[in-house]
C-alpha cells in the first residue's frame, strides 16, 4: 500500500516539478497557435483548455493503460517504477515535445516533423510506419471494447454485431469537425473515466486488498525477463508512440503554447495513474501475479477487468467500471483513424474541408480494420506494443534533433537523447529476442541492444559538442 501511494505521490510531483523544466527547456511564447491562423472548422478548430485536456487524455488513454498494466503487472510491483519514472522522464516528455514541435510546425504530424528534421527518407519511412500503427492501434480498439460489450450482453446481439457499430462511430467521428463530436462528447467520457479509476481505488482499499510493496524481482510466472519485455507490455501507461500521432491532432486545437504542459503532459501523467491503479488493482484482486496470469490466460484481458470490476465494486459499480473500460478505447479508436486520414491527407495533399475528400480517405482503412479484426487479439497486441515503442524512439529522437537545431544551448537535448537512447535499446532488444522477432538468446541480445544504444548516445553527444563547438568560433 506504501508504495502505491508513494507511487501516485511521486506522478504528481513529476507533473508540478520535471513538467516545469520540460516545457523550460522547450521555452514556449505567446506566438499565434495553428488553431488562430489555419482555423478550417474542421481539424483546426480552437478549443478552451479542459477541452484540449480531455481530448488528449481520452485520445491516449485507450486499452493501452489497462490492459498493457495489467499484463505488465505479471512481473511484479516492479512494474511501478516503470509506469511512474517511464511516465515522467521519457513519456511526458515525448507527448509534451511532439505537440509543441507540431504547433511549431502548423500542426505537422510526427511524419511530416522527421522528413524536416531529420530528412526525406525518414518523412516516408514514417508516413507508412505511422498509418501502419495507427490502422493496428484501431483495430485494436475495436476489438478490445466489442468483446467486452459482448460479454456484458452474453448471447444477445454477438462480437461482431458490436464491431461494426462502433467501426459505423468511427467513420463518423473520424470525418465529422473535431468541435461537433470528439470536442462535445469527451468531456462526459471524461468524466465516467475519472470516476471508473477511483471507484477501483476506492474498491481496492473497502475490500482490503493488499497492494505488494515495490521489489526489483521479477515475479513473472514464464519468467520473462523484466528486460525488455516489461518496457514493451506496458505500452501506453509509460511512454507511447501512438501519443505522437494524437498530440499533433491537438497541437491543432490548443489556442496559447503555454497550454502545453497542462496539455500534453499533464495528460500523460494522468493516463499514468489510470495504468497505475489497474497494475495495482490486478495483482490485489487476484492475490499473486501467478493468480493474474492464469485469469488473462483463461478469461482475456477484457474478462479479467470484467471480473475485477465487478468483484470490486458489485453489479452498479462494475457496470460503470466496465463503461470507463469501453469509452477508453473507443476514444483512442476513433482518433487513431482520424490522425492515419490527416497523415494520408498530407501526403495526398487533399483538401480535408471536403467531406467527399474525408471519406474517400477513412472508409478503406475501416475497410482494413475490419479484416483485421477477425485476427488474434494477442498478437495484434504483441506487434502494436513493439511498432509503438519503436515509434516513441524516433518520436524522441526527432524531437532530440530538434532541440540540437534550434536551441542556442544544445545540452538541453539531453532531456530527449537520455530517453531516446534507453528506448533504442528496448526496442532493438526485443525484437532480437521475441517469439514474433529473431529469436535469440538472452546472452546475444543483451550486449547488442547494449551497444546499439550506448553507440546511438554516442552519437548524439557529439551532435552536441559539435554544435557548442560551432557556436564559439562564431561567437
Amino acid at each position: 500500500m506504501i508504495s502505491f501511494g508513494l507511487s501516485l505521490v511521486v506522478l504528481i510531483l513529476g507533473y508540478l516539478f520535471f513538467g516545469r523544466l520540460v516545457a523550460w527547456v522547450f521555452e514556449p511564447d505567446d506566438r499565434k497557435t495553428p488553431a488562430e491562423v489555419k482555423q478550417d472548422g474542421v481539424d483546426y478548430v480552437p478549443l478552451k483548455l479542459w477541452k484540449s485536456y480531455l481530448v488528449q487524455l481520452l485520445n491516449i488513454a485507450g486499452t493501452g493503460p489497462i490492459f498493457g498494466a495489467l499484463m505488465g503487472a505479471c512481473f511484479g510491483p516492479v512494474v511501478f517504477l516503470w509506469i511512474v519514472f517511464g511516465a515522467i522522464i521519457a513519456g511526458g516528455v515525448h507527448d509534451y515535445m511532439c505537440g509543441m514541435i507540431s504547433e511549431r510546425n502548423d500542426g505537422a504530424s510526427i511524419a511530416e516533423l522527421s522528413g524536416t528534421y531529420i530528412g526525406s527518407f525518414a518523412k516516408w519511412c514514417m508516413r507508412i510506419f505511422s498509418v501502419l500503427l495507427l490502422l493496428l492501434c484501431g483495430t485494436v480498439f475495436v476489438t478490445s471494447p466489442a468483446a467486452l460489450l459482448d460479454s456484458l450482453m452474453p448471447g444477445r446481439f454477438g462480437k461482431m454485431f458490436w464491431i461494426v457499430l462502433i467501426l459505423l462511430y468511427y467513420l463518423f467521428a473520424a470525418i465529422w469537425p473535431i468541435d461537433k463530436v470528439i470536442g462535445r462528447v469527451y468531456p462526459f467520457f471524461g468524466i465516467v473515466l475519472i470516476i471508473m479509476a477511483t471507484g477501483i481505488v476506492f474498491g481496492i482499499f473497502k475490500g482490503g486488498y493488499t497492494i505488494p510493496e515495490i521489489t526489483f524481482a521479477n515475479l513473472h510466472p514464464d519468467n520473462l525477463p523484466v528486460w525488455p519485455f516489461m518496457f514493451v507490455t506496458v505500452a501506453c501507461g509509460a511512454v507511447s508512440g501512438f501519443h505522437s500521432t494524437q498530440s499533433p491532432m491537438v497541437a491543432k486545437c490548443i489556442t496559447s503554447e503555454y497550454q502545453g504542459r497542462r496539455v500534453f503532459y499533464g495528460a500523460m501523467i494522468s493516463e499514468s495513474v489510470i495504468a497505475l491503479v489497474w497494475a495495482a488493482g490486478g495483482v490485489a484482486f487476484y492475490g499473486s501475479t501467478g493468480g493474474l496470469k492464469t485469469a488473462l490466460t483463461d478469461l482475456g484481458q477484457s474478462g479479467v477487468v470484467y471480473d475485477i470490476s465487478t468483484g470490486m465494486l458489485g453489479t452498479i459499480g462494475g457496470i460503470l467500471a466496465v463503461i470507463g473500460v469501453v469509452v477508453c478505447p473507443i476514444t483512442s479508436g476513433d482518433t487513431a483513424f482520424r490522425s492515419a486520414r490527416l497523415i494520408l491527407a498530407e501526403t495526398t495533399h487533399l483538401d480535408q474541408k471536403s467531406i467527399r475528400n474525408r471519406v474517400l480517405l477513412t472508409v478503406p482503412m475501416l475497410l482494413f480494420g475490419a479484416v483485421m479484426t477477425q485476427t488474434d487479439f494477442n498478437a495484434l497486441w504483441r506487434y502494436f506494443s513493439w511498432s509503438n515503442q519503436s515509434l516513441a524512439m524516433i518520436a524522441l529522437w526527432v524531437a532530440t534533433v530538434y532541440l540540437i537545431k534550434t536551441k542556442e544551448h544544445a545540452f538541453r537535448a539531453l532531456i530527449t537523447g537520455v530517453p531516446a537512447s534507453f528506448m533504442t535499446g528496448v526496442c532493438v532488444t526485443y525484437i532480437l529476442m521475441a517469439e514474433e522477432g529473431l529469436r535469440i538468446s538472452q546472452k546475444i541480445a543483451y550486449p547488442i541492444g547494449i551497444v546499439v544504444a550506448a553507440s546511438h548516445f554516442v552519437f548524439f553527444l557529439m551532435l552536441i559538442f559539435t554544435k557548442e563547438k560551432h557556436k564559439k568560433e562564431h561567437s
